[in-house]
This record gives C-alpha cells, structure tokens and sequence, in this order.
C-alpha cells in the first residue's frame, strides 16, 4: 500500500482506490476457491484501474460534490474518455515497472465490452437512427487468464452493486447472474480457461461477499 501508484490513488481517486480493494477482495476469494493465483488476483485488482489517475473526475466513484463533466460531452466523447483508462493505465504501468503479469490483467480487466450507458445514450441521440455498436466496445484484449477473467468479473460486479438503489439480496443475485451472462454471450470469457463450474463457484462467492 505504500507503493506510489496507489497513494496516488488514494488522493487523486479515493473512490476508484475503494472499488480496487474491494474488488480484490472479491477476486482473491474467488480465486482460492478455484485454485487460481489468488494472490496475483490481489494484486492486479489493485492496480487495475490505476488508468484513472489522469481523469478522476470523469468516473462516478469519485464525483464527489462536482458536477458531471460527461453532462457537457457527447456520447462519442465520454466514450473515448471513459474507454481510454485502459491504455492509460498500460502505459503507466509499465512507464513504473509493474510485472508483466499485472500489465496484462489491467489490459484486459475490460475485455471488448461495450460501454453500454453511452451506447444507450447515443442511440436516444440518435433518435432511430443506427448506431454502431462496434465503436462503443473497449479496445482492450478478451482475459488470457483466470485471474484476469475473475477481475473483469468482480470490477462489474462491485460497480454494479454499489450503484444499485436498493441494495436487496435478490436485487444483489439478480445483478450480478445478468453480468456473468452477458460477459459469457458476449464471448469476453472464451481465452481465460474458465470452465462453467468455476465460474458458478465464483458467482457464488460473490453473491456472498457482497
């Protein structure tokens, strides 16, 4: 924790440096449970989002008393914002040393998901005409590991729940089948090696957790 990339964190993007240690608690659980590098999990969750530290302000968990500046943007534009944390954080990591390993996770902690909230939004804009989706996925790489499919897993997970308005146990269960559903019909878990039973162990774990 005394490592410069995350005291930074924890002044520059307090809400981000809580939604990695919680999403290193939830990976490095599930891990164990299904014989992966559960440490490695720890680790890569806390640095995963270390992209943020150039533009803070732009993600919610640390809008704190200030306005939304997505409200001045277009969709296109806070899309390329939103999505650019990923190669930023490549970039830093690897300007700091951080093992390849670490690299890799925060490469592909997003996969080529779509970024789903500007999507919808441009395509209200675009008052029914097409919108390609395509140009709202994340440029990122599909996880080659467990540990990297874990990550990605509990970083929507943990986003997801916190944003819930009623945090209830079947709101929380419901949540969080939707997005292990999605990431699997999406193709986003194809290269991890995660097989079907470990994926149920790891929803369970989460659904606990949280």
């Amino acid at each position: 924790f005394n490592h410069p990339l995350l005291q930074r964190l924890i002044q520059e993007a307090p809400g981000t440096y809580h939604h990695s240690l919680v999403a290193g608690n939830l990976s490095e659980s599930a891990s164990r449970l299904v014989g992966a590098n559960a440490l490695l999990a720890r680790i890569g969750a806390y640095y995963h989002d270390i992209g943020k530290l150039n533009r803070p302000d732009y993600f919610t968990e640390n809008q704190f008393h200030i306005k939304n500046p997505h409200d001045r943007l277009t969709p296109s534009l806070s899309r390329l914002a939103i999505t650019a944390h990923v190669r930023d954080g490549v970039q830093i990591a690897k300007k700091e040393g951080l093992p390849p390993e670490i690299i890799d996770i925060i490469e592909e902690h997003h996969g080529t998901t779509v970024v789903s909230y500007f999507y919808h939004k441009a395509r209200e804009a675009a008052h029914g005409a097409e919108v390609n989706e395509e140009n709202y996925r994340y440029a990122g790489r599909k996880p080659t590991s467990r540990e990297s499919a874990i990550i990605m897993l509990a970083d929507s997970v943990e986003a997801a729940v916190r944003s819930l308005e009623v945090p209830s146990m079947r709101n929380i269960k419901a949540v969080i089948r939707d997005i292990f559903t999605q990431r699997m019909q999406d193709g986003q878990l194809s290269d991890s090696n995660m097989v079907f039973g470990d994926l149920e162990k790891v929803r369970l774990v989460f659904e606990k957790s949280l």
